[in-house]
């Protein structure tokens, strides 16, 4: 009774700061707020005895992406008074999007396909049981390929982002040093006469 009290609070905190995610004006707040959910998530991934996905949640989301994220942002100069203006537009369409999405997930989990009684029931393991051997186990078996393929995919994007970043730009002069050497000054420099004025 009181782990479900627990979820309920946590589960209602990660609905909130969710919410607060997409409504927020300020990208800033936006972010805080980002990271609570990550935070929340993360409590409710050890009410289900998953202590490794929920120390890596923290790690390297909070940790490393979302300090990289508010760094962007907060580096990034944005115009607030821009994004003030477009939400009132855009919000019956995200309403419209987030109903449809409700619907949606509201049919997967009352089908027959999907078994809520069963993933209800959290199986209680004893202390010297460890997810993370089992999680390796799943990945490394199981999911061998997958894993893998997910891998080489990043492997790709990684390479794509640093070919992008380092490739040149054509509006991006830069000086030839072998022309800066055989410069002459008559070609540089021009020497006006001009008379004195009497004010």
């Amino acid at each position: 009774m009181f782990e479900q009290i627990v979820f309920y609070c946590f589960a209602a905190m990660l609905i909130f700061s969710a919410g607060m995610v997409v409504s927020m004006r300020n990208p800033v707040l936006s972010v805080l707020f980002l990271v609570l959910s990550f935070f929340t998530c993360a409590a409710i991934w050890l009410l289900l005895q998953a202590e490794f996905l929920a120390i890596v949640l923290v790690l390297v989301y909070v940790g490393a992406v979302m300090v990289l994220f508010l760094f962007v942002v907060m580096m990034l100069d944005i115009n607030l008074t821009v994004l003030r203006e477009g939400f009132a537009k855009f919000l019956p369409v995200g309403i419209g999007v987030a109903i449809l999405m409700m619907i949606s997930m509201g049919l997967i989990v009352g089908s027959s396909q999907f078994d809520i009684g069963q993933a209800a029931s959290v199986v209680q393991h004893d202390p010297s049981y460890s997810n993370t051997k089992e999680l390796g186990l799943a990945l490394y078996t199981d999911y061998l390929y997958p894993f893998e393929i997910a891998g080489a995919i990043l492997l790709v994007a990684i390479i794509a982002a640093i070919s992008l970043t380092m490739r040149k730009s054509r509006s991006h002069k830069t000086p030839k040093p072998e022309k800066q050497v055989s410069v002459k000054r008559n070609d540089r420099v021009r020497i006006v006469k001009m008379e004195s004025e009497n004010n």
